[in-house]
């Protein structure tokens, strides 16, 4: 592994460390090139290459006051910056969730709505998201034993996930990246996690949010063809614990699911309707 420089605020590996030597990261990351996948005032998205590889970067440079006030007015939490995905790579590697590899992280500024900050993760590639993957099992099943792999997989991830005091905020099945290379089969297969920015980190995951992510990664796999077997066989390895307990101590949980589905779809619905601008 190549040497890693750090110092307050600033975390740089290669290929960024031998690259941006003698400048200011804050600077030189500002000055990549690439295609953009999202242009706003607070936030940059892109993909770049150096050296032949792949790597995104997120680029924040502080939402102001009036985000941050609006977003608390309506009970949401801000996302201020890189530092919520980098908490977050830095726990799920340490719980052994598969994630992307972060490469260079920085930040600077004690005022939260001026601060300025960045991150580049490694492209995982090949890859498929799950959403993706699993788009035609209604109508071509998969095999059995790759299916039931994969939801053993999710539910180690997500449990381990939580128990580590990580809950995700947008915990759906196509922020898992499925690794082609070499090809999945029931018995090796890659699975990372990614889109952790609004990711929280904790001592211990309260359970309000591990019952909203539980609950974005049900709806969100409500229309591949999961069974309701299948949907036992996810719950039992999230909770190592028999059905019967299960059943019985998260009764409030699994009505939380429903009702939450119904209105993810809901919602759903009135942001993709025909006519409606998304």
């Amino acid at each position: 592994m190549s040497d890693v420089v750090s110092d307050a605020g600033v975390f740089l590996d290669e290929p960024f460390r031998s690259q941006w030597a003698g400048q200011d990261p804050f600077v030189a990351v500002e000055a990549l090139q690439g295609r953009v996948y999202r242009e706003l005032e607070a936030r940059r998205t892109l993909r770049t290459e150096v050296g032949g590889c792949g790597f995104f970067v997120k680029i924040h440079r502080g939402v102001g006051w009036g985000e941050i006030v609006k977003n608390l007015l309506s009970l949401r939490l801000p996302v201020l910056g890189a530092s919520n995905e980098w908490r977050a790579i830095k726990r799920l590697e340490a719980l052994g969730v598969a994630t992307m590899r972060a490469v260079a992280y920085g930040v600077r500024g004690g005022n939260p709505a001026m601060q300025h900050s960045f991150i580049i993760t490694e492209e995982l590639a090949p890859t498929v998201s799950l959403e993706d993957f699993c788009r035609d099992w209604p109508s071509q099943p998969p095999a059995p034993g790759l299916k039931r792999a994969l939801i053993a997989r999710v539910a180690t991830m997500a449990r381990d996930m939580h128990r580590g005091g990580v809950n995700h905020r947008d915990f759906y099945i196509c922020h898992f990246l499925l690794h082609l290379d070499p090809a999945p089969t029931a018995d090796a297969f890659k699975l990372s996690l990614i889109d952790l920015h609004r990711a929280q980190v904790r001592a211990v995951t309260p359970r309000r949010w591990r019952d909203k992510d539980l609950a974005s990664l049900y709806f969100s796999a409500l229309d591949i063809g999961l069974t309701q077997r299948d949907f036992l066989r996810f719950l039992r390895i999230y909770f190592d614990a028999p059905l019967r307990t299960i059943l019985a101590d998260e009764v409030g949980l699994l009505a939380h699911l429903d009702r939450e589905a119904a209105r993810l779809q809901k919602r759903y619905q009135k942001k993709f309707a025909p006519g409606v601008a998304a």
